[in-house]
């Protein structure tokens, strides 16, 4: 394919015996499946990767080993096609050239097609949209630091909207995946370790991506982030109790609340059954119980992996009929399986036809609403007509640096003579150090879908597209002079680089040490899809060299500030009661490094809470606050897994104090409701925002229950003196789980629901008794617990 304008072609002639359709681009879904050949209806249900590369490193898994259909790009489209993968996200490409090569294929397909129908077009957009020169906004696990599902929204809007003047029509996001295991490399894709927590946020980015127009994908339906040891494409060991509790909330939520019209098969099995072979989840559950009505499409390569890694197929065409028969409708990311290996199945009866007409169905509909049917469609994205786009304007790298700012988490703070260490005071500016491996480098900020290190690494010979300044850069341009060390990498430190960092910190008054991550793929770096970890001990040396830059500081009495950029979190109990200050960051996207010092220096007091627990050791149970009594403390192990700071939380700059706690009764049916109110004041001297948490504990259960799960969160902003007031709505569908019989079930008896700053410091207690029946319910319960936030004096 050319990069120019391509020639408008002739329509092509219909096969023999095959008449003309009576009205080119006016005809409906029905009408269209009704008058399409066979070879039509498959190019419909697949993606062709138009600028993949079989040589390099690869941006999906055993890329080059599953490179699909190696006809040429006219064969490929001479009965239309259903998806362009990527166009602007698999190389370098400027905006305008990607999008004048997108008018030029859409224009060939069009023209190829009896019916002209333009592709679909999708891309990936998990930390902004994956296009060079495109915003680099913070990680799903920085947007579950904030627990501010307002902000995640608006970024949602601002990169549907870019998509759109691309010409792009869905995006491969958000990920729904619940933590089980830090040490897996994709938990910097999640938004945590609770299933509210990421329902909520995945709802709202999905509200803001169809806002825009642009078709949602939740991903990895289901289980994927359970991978046995942490490692990705491992097998999952969990009972069905287990995912229906955890793994399946937040689909549900981004489904019901949230409307998104696409799904994403995971790659794992579960109790041998690869999710893309499982109509029981794919059929069943999701449309059957669900009513989802959408698009469910392959995970890339993941129809093939059947055949290639699972073994359940033994070759493509058995792999596609597995997969077409549980339910996906569209093979990603290019023809391997749903091209002629599907077409001699049906052609030999061995899969019945109205199977592809079923998935052929669904993938028009969408068409059609996404507006691809319309006889005035216009194969030129908007932006082309504009002359010019901007992919990375002020209003994006403000919100960037708005959400980077409410995801940084402030894990310990110890106070000294002359107060706090943070916020850093004027004269400890004065003379400050900026020390460690990720000291200088703008790596540390992105995540490993964010373009730069998802593909851009690939291609060094390419400046990176967007301004992403170093802690170190930022430091210096705010303050003139500091002193650095980089100690090499995160993953190799030499001798002499430690040395010298250790020089640094017993010079200077202030020592800002940042260790962490880099992001990448399949082994290119320390977080990221394929880069699972073996314990959860700071990658490389870097906890050796940390020690060492902290006995230097210590001995000077040096100021230290410990500074976390990673993907996961690490376990940092050597290091807690000897650092000045602790600050765990997320990958928080191209302004990180400008709101961190924003904290720092107290132009903004943190307030982000942890979305996942940070570690207290490196091994042992890499486990998460949403655990049974057996999976806790006890004395009959002595292993203590508890973790050195819990889910939620995160400190601030000023104080808090809790008043007025309420509930409307102590009483409620297993259909009923109850109001939990609480007062939260400021009362600091600087302005603030607090996350009052709301967890439910069900002390006796007909199973084993968590010792708590979060059912309610309220992020409340309190101006230095003020106060407001917050209010649950708690339906008695909040308690439910699944129960002996895996029915999901509302009981009676005794629940008590914690007022907490975080899972593990609880400010107030009420104690309710549920009474009634033991009652079923299913996706039509309620799933969310509204909240109100009012300020004291209009209350």
């Amino acid at each position: 394919m050319t990069s120019g304008a391509a020639e408008k072609q002739a329509l092509p002639s219909p096969a023999e015996g095959v008449e003309p359709p009576a009205a080119v681009g006016h005809l409906s879904p029905d009408e269209l499946v009704r008058q399409m050949t066979l070879e039509e209806k498959l190019a419909q249900l697949v993606g062709v990767w138009v600028n993949a590369s079989t040589d390099g490193d690869s941006v999906a898994p055993l890329q080059n080993e599953m490179a699909g259909d190696a006809r040429s790009w006219e064969d490929v489209i001479s009965a239309g096609l259903g998806q362009i993968t990527r166009m602007y996200g698999t190389v370098p490409l400027e905006p305008l050239e990607g999008a004048r090569r997108l008018a030029a294929a859409q224009e060939q397909i069009m023209a190829a097609s009896r019916f002209r129908i333009p592709a679909q077009v999708h891309e990936e957009c998990l930390a902004g949209l994956a296009a060079w020169k495109a915003t680099a906004f913070p990680v799903p696990l920085a947007w579950g630091a904030t627990f501010n599902p307002v902000l995640v929204r608006r970024m949602a809007g601002l990169i549907g909207g870019q998509m759109r003047q691309l010409g792009v029509h869905q995006g491969l996001a958000p990920v729904l995946d619940v933590v089980r295991d830090l040490r897996w490399g994709r938990v910097e894709e999640t938004i945590g370790e609770d299933p509210y927590l990421v329902g909520t946020l995945a709802s709202s980015y999905v509200k803001g991506l169809e806002a825009a127009g642009i078709v949602a994908t939740l991903k990895h339906f289901v289980g994927y982030s359970a991978s046995r040891a942490g490692r990705n494409h491992a097998p999952v060991s969990m009972g069905p109790r287990e995912i229906a509790d955890v793994m399946l909330p937040p689909f549900e939520l981004a489904i019901k609340d949230g409307g998104a019209r696409s799904v994403m098969h995971a790659y794992t099995d579960t109790d041998g059954i690869p999710a893309a072979a499982n109509r029981a989840l794919l059929t069943s559950l999701l449309r059957d119980e669900w009513g989802f009505a959408g698009t469910v499409v392959a995970d890339y390569f993941g129809i093939a992996f059947l055949n290639a890694t699972h073994g359940v197929a033994a070759d493509s065409g058995e792999a596609a009929a597995l997969a077409l028969a549980a339910g996906v409708d569209v093979e990603l990311p290019t023809v391997n399986c749903y091209g002629t290996p599907l077409l001699g199945r049906v052609r030999s009866g061995e899969v019945p036809e109205s199977l592809v007409d079923t998935a052929l169905l669904r993938v028009l509909r969408q068409k059609q609403e996404a507006g691809l049917l319309s006889p005035d469609f216009d194969p030129a994205p908007p932006a082309l007509a504009a002359g010019a786009i901007d992919l990375d304007p002020a209003a994006h790298r403000a919100l960037a640096r708005e959400i980077a700012a409410q995801s940084l988490v402030l894990l310990s703070n110890r106070t000294h003579d002359d107060g706090p260490s943070l916020p850093l005071p004027a004269a400890a500016l004065a003379s400050l150090g900026v020390v460690g491996p990720l000291a200088q480098d703008p790596f540390a900020m992105l995540g490993c879908y964010s373009f730069d290190a998802h593909v851009g690494a690939s291609h060094p010979e390419v400046p990176m597209g967007i301004r992403v300044p170093t802690v170190a850069g930022a430091a210096a341009e705010r303050f003139g002079r500091i002193r650095t060390a980089a100690t090499g990498t995160c993953e190799a430190i030499s001798d002499p680089h430690i040395l010298e960092a250790c020089r640094l910190a017993s010079v200077v008054d202030t020592c800002v040490i940042v260790v962490g991550d880099n992001a990448g793929l399949f082994g290119r770096g320390t977080s990221g899809e394929g880069n699972d970890a073996a314990d959860l001990r700071l990658p490389g040396d870097q906890h050796r060299m940390l020690d060492q830059v902290l006995t230097a500081a210590e001995a000077a009495g040096t100021r230290t500030i410990v500074v976390v950029l990673s993907g996961r979190p690490y376990a940092l109990g050597d290091f807690a009661g000897r650092a000045g200050a602790i600050i765990q960051g997320f990958f928080p996207g191209e302004e990180g490094a400008e709101a961190l010092w924003d904290v720092l220096t107290g132009a903004v007091s943190p307030s982000g809470k942890l979305p996942v627990s940070v570690p207290r050791t490196s091994g042992g149970q890499p486990g998460t606050y949403l655990h049974s009594r057996l999976a806790g403390p006890s004395g009959v192990s002595a292993l203590d897994p508890s973790p050195l700071f819990g889910f939620g939380h995160g400190l601030s700059y000023t104080t808090f104090d809790f008043s007025c706690h309420t509930a409307s009764g102590p009483t409620m049916t297993t259909s009923g409701a109850i109001t939990v109110g609480c007062t939260v004041a400021n009362t600091g001297l600087v302005d603030g925002a607090e996350v009052v948490q709301l967890y439910l504990e069900d002390p006796v259960g007909e199973v084993v229950r968590p010792v708590r799960e979060l059912i309610g969160y309220a992020r409340v902003d309190v101006a230095a003196g003020a106060s407001a007031h917050v209010e649950f709505t708690v339906h008695a569908d909040r308690t439910s789980f699944t129960g002996v019989d895996l029915k999901r079930v509302v009981t009676p008896g005794l629940v008590k629901l914690h007022v907490s700053t975080s899972s593990s410091r609880d400010i107030h207690t009420h104690e309710l008794i549920l009474h009634g029946g033991r009652r079923v319910v299913g996706f039509d319960r309620e799933m969310l617990t509204p909240v109100t936030v009012t300020p004291l004096q209009a209350y």
